[in-house]
């Protein structure tokens, strides 16, 4: 309500009387704008800038809206020029649960691989460094045998050489053995025969003989004889200082023919010996002695040098 409104009238003459009712249209009226005013506060959010009050006059019985007051217009101030948000770096993009579980499940196929690769790479050293123990025993268990092998051989070899020397030594003892009992054998029968011929031996005092009566060739008869077999003796004297007789039993025919000879006492050197026989199989007979005959049985001894 206005200040004019409220000048009495007895102040003012030319003002016309109020109508009868004012006072009762102008609560109602006042209800009304606070009903109006508690309703929009409800429904409506309020601002902050204040709305501006507006006044009216009432010049007769029926209430009317007044004009709007004249208001010049205000100057406006130009506003700053707005600055362009800078634009927000964009978010990531978060991937949907079915990517990343696929990811995850590729992280731990690669782990699971990763290890798997490294148990089997241990597992390949370990079975390298197996193998190479199994061919380094091999080989010591090689040499080993190769050794042992060696062994064996080399004591067989001193078996066999053992066995051959014993052999050797047997086979010469039991030469010397039968040699002896021949040369015993030969000594007892000489014996013998020394013993038969001095029953009814007629030679002297000195004879030597075992006959009973003196025969056999003449003193120069074994010259003549070893005369004529000696040029067929082929035979290389290896020199030293032995010289080594060998006697050789040689029977003969009547006429002088050589039917038999052999070595009763060797001189050491087979290669001797042997020339010696050869040399009586060459000259095949012998010359009757100063009586015409020749003996039927003769010990002859040869040398290599004489």
């Amino acid at each position: 309500m206005s200040t004019s409104s409220r000048i009495h009238p007895e102040r003012d003459p030319l003002r016309p009387p109020p109508a009868p009712g004012m006072g009762r249209g102008f609560s109602l009226a006042v209800a009304a704008h606070v009903l109006l005013v508690v309703a929009l506060s409800f429904g409506v959010s309020w601002r902050s800038t204040p709305v501006p009050a507006m006044e009216a006059e009432l010049w007769s019985a029926v209430p009317k809206a007044a004009a709007p007051k004249e208001q010049l217009p205000t100057e406006t101030q130009p506003q700053p020029p707005k600055e362009e948000p800078k634009p927000e770096p964009p978010k990531p993009q978060q991937p949907p649960p079915e990517q990343v579980q696929a990811q995850r499940d590729a992280e731990i196929a690669i782990a699971k691989a990763k290890e798997r690769k490294q148990k089997e790479e241990q597992a390949q050293r370990e079975a390298d460094e197996k193998q190479r123990k199994l061919e380094q025993q091999k080989r010591e268990k090689d040499e080993a045998d190769k050794k042992e092998r060696d062994r064996k051989l080399k004591e067989e070899q001193a078996k066999k050489d053992d066995a051959a020397k014993d052999k050797a030594e047997k086979a010469k003892q039991e030469k010397a053995r039968k040699d002896a009992e021949a040369r015993a054998e030969a000594q007892r029968q000489e014996n013998l025969r020394r013993i038969q011929g001095m029953a009814g031996a007629s030679g002297g005092p000195t004879s030597t003989g075992t006959a009973l009566k003196s025969s056999g060739p003449s003193a120069n008869y074994a010259g003549r004889i070893k005369a004529r077999v000696r040029p067929n003796i082929i035979y290389s004297d290896p020199g030293g200082p032995s010289n080594p007789e060998a006697e050789v039993e040689v029977r003969a025919a009547p006429d002088g023919t050589i039917i038999a000879r052999k070595v009763v006492k060797s001189s050491g050197l087979p290669d001797f010996d042997s020339a010696v026989l050869r040399a009586l199989d060459k000259t095949e007979k012998f010359p009757p002695d100063t009586d015409g005959r020749v003996p039927q049985v003769m010990i002859i001894t040869f040398r290599p040098r004489e």
